[in-house]
């Protein structure tokens, strides 16, 4: 084993880019969330990007199953992921190969030399292997170490056999970058002990290996120009925060808005990447009144959710892009019968099974309009992990106050990503109660509107005095029975159009997040762009560059004063996540030459590219 000079003292970094990479197998998506979990216990701000192989477990040592988590931690606000890595973990060839390119030059590189024997390196397309390339070597700091063997001599007591014992490698990894970065150990300790309780050989062994990764940053001498390094905490706004994924935070508010209303939370929900996460996690929360059913299909559950509506109760069902194809019908049915309910569309790469653990923004046009008929729908986007979770509580205030289905967006990114959040106090919460009728007022009919929303009532079947019958059909606006009549079909279709565009009185006027109301540049973007767009803006105007963000929320209808803000700046550019959704639906709406700036290729956008894009329209 080489030996180096011992680092003296921690060198204080302002923040840290870090990604883990490895087989689907070799735990990167446990390390990195452990060591995330103990960044948001040390103070730091964080953001994540976990990133999972599409298939569930192909060939090993091959580049289509290497897995991947990023962490950027900070001692200041930070909004991204970050743009590339300042550190790169690569427990085998396929993960050098896959990531080298986005490591920092004279970035640090930690490799499990142990990896690299000649089958790995054939599998991942390497003639030579390039920890013997001097050249490649000297682009870098690396870190050469045989974690296999080292592993292998932490876990020897325990007598797991090679094989099992060499599942704990990714706990000696997660413990030397630990101690790289001033991190403890302790928390890890306190989750493998509890994890694995009842088998107390593989807690002790997976501690064994942590403790040892320690160790080994604590006494080894590292290379020349690597020292230990430690990131200050961040100063957040004080209060109790918790380290959560988008999936949890749609949950959580979700049960929150059920809590707000006085109904009943239901979810009908069938699996599918990437949001099975949140009916695993609604599926806990039966405490608050929480009903979760695993439908046998995408169908049966929208349907499901359907019926609690009519029932009265809050009506929930999640999915992603394909599984919003299917329950396209029920969907429509719901509009039709005017009931409430909320459709979690969390997105990913397409069409069809696409690309299903990748992050994409594709469904828009499917969201707004993907409906057979005239079917508007209100349609809504969270913008980072903890935005879901206020977001699912305005899906739900707009669905039960204007009687309408509301889809919500989220996507992969969102979804698996991770960031501190401040919880808040339910008191601090807006509640919207739910009231139902009940007596018949003169005049009752199922299609009777509230002149303000123009909604109709919701009577609960059965309710003495209030018997009703709806359905797919048209019904006559003055009596809510079936109605054939053209002229009625038009004026039914004109007034739930009209229900939903009546909402852009009842959400924030449009406003700039970042600059002014005019300038040279307006940089439109929705969703998970959110933050690579904020960053790339706020470099742009920090060189004197007169440029300015919004970011909607809102996307059926647009809010209000939209157009006239728009209408302030000399150009408008679009960055999302598919081949121009959102700039065609503000083309068709102001007549504005939104230009869109496209990246369909399932990761989120680097403010890097957001910033050459604003430098290209500006030029």
């Amino acid at each position: 084993m080489d030996t180096f000079p011992k680092a003296q003292e921690r060198e204080a970094l302002e923040s840290v880019v870090i990604r883990f990479a490895g087989d689907s197998g070799d735990g990167m998506q446990l390390t990195g969330s452990q060591f995330t979990n103990t960044t948001a216990l040390m103070g730091n701000d964080l953001a994540t990007f976990p990133d999972f192989p599409a298939e569930i477990r192909a060939p090993a040592g091959t580049t289509y199953g290497v897995s991947g988590f990023q962490i950027h931690f900070a001692a200041h606000d930070i909004m991204t992921p970050g743009d590339e890595p300042d550190v790169l973990v690569a427990m085998n060839p396929a993960a050098l190969k896959t990531n080298i390119g986005d490591l920092k030059e004279r970035g640090l590189l930690i490799v499990n030399s142990g990896a690299f024997i000649k089958g790995n390196l054939k599998k991942a397309g390497y003639a030579e292997n390039p920890l013997e390339d001097e050249a490649f070597l000297s682009q870098y700091r690396v870190i050469k170490l045989d974690i296999q063997a080292m592993t292998l001599a932490a876990v020897a007591e325990f007598e797991l056999g090679t094989k099992n014992a060499l599942r704990s490698k990714n706990m000696w990894t997660l413990g030397l970058v630990l101690w790289l970065f001033g991190r403890e150990t302790k928390h890890t300790v306190a989750w493998l002990e509890q994890k694995f309780a009842k088998k107390p050989d593989i807690a002790k062994a997976n501690v064994a290996a942590l403790k040892a990764g320690h160790a080994y940053g604590e006494t080894a001498e590292l290379p020349s120009g690597i020292g230990a390094y430690e990131v200050p905490k961040a100063k957040l706004p004080a209060g109790t925060y918790r380290n959560i994924t988008g999936n949890d935070a749609l949950a959580w508010g979700l049960t929150a808005a059920s809590k707000l209303s006085g109904l009943k939370l239901v979810l009908g929900s069938y699996p599918i990447t990437p949001a099975s996460s949140v009916l695993h996690a609604l599926a806990k929360l039966k405490h608050f009144g929480v009903t979760t059913f695993q439908a046998e299909d995408e169908i049966a559950a929208v349907c499901a959710a359907v019926g609690a509506s009519w029932g009265g109760a809050l009506g929930i069902t999640t999915t992603s892009g394909p599984g919003v194809a299917l329950k396209g019908e029920a969907i429509g049915l719901a509009i039709m019968l005017e009931l409430p309910l909320i459709v979690c569309d969390i997105q990913r790469g397409g069409p069809s099974t696409g690309m299903p653990t990748k992050t994409e923004q594709s469904d828009l046009l499917q969201a707004v309009y993907g409906r057979n008929g005239d079917a508007p729908m209100p349609v809504l986007a969270a913008c980072t992990p903890g935005d879901c979770f206020f977001m699912a509580i305005e899906a739900a205030r707009i669905s039960v106050k204007y009687m309408t289905p509301v889809m919500l967006l989220t996507d992969g990114y969102l979804a698996n990503g991770a960031e501190p959040w401040k919880i808040p106090a339910m008191a601090d919460l807006e509640p919207f109660p739910v009231s139902f009728p009940t007596e018949r007022p003169e005049g009752f009919h199922p299609y009777l509107r509230d002149p303000e929303t123009l909604a109709r009532p919701w009577a609960i079947p059965g309710t003495p005095g209030l018997e009703h019958r709806i359905g797919g059909l048209e019904k006559d606006f003055d009596s809510g029975n079936i109605s054939y009549d053209p002229d009625n079909h038009h004026k039914m279709t004109k007034t739930r159009a009209a229900k939903v565009a009546g909402i852009a009185k009842d959400i924030p006027a449009a406003a700039p997040e970042v600059g002014e109301t005019s300038g040279d540049l307006l940089v439109i973007g929705w969703g998970s762009t959110y933050g690579a767009i904020t960053q790339a803006v706020r470099r742009a105007r920090a060189a004197g560059k007169k440029v300015s963000q919004v970011h909607l929320r809102y996307i059926n209808p647009l809010p209000p004063g939209l157009g006239e803000l728009i209408a302030g700046f000399d150009k408008v550019i679009v960055p999302e996540m598919n081949n121009g959704m959102l700039s065609k639906i503000l083309r068709s709406e102001f007549l504005v030459d939104a230009v869109g700036i496209n990246k369909i290729s399932g990761q989120p956008f680097k403010v890097s590219e957001i910033q050459k894009a604003i430098e290209e329209n500006l030029a």
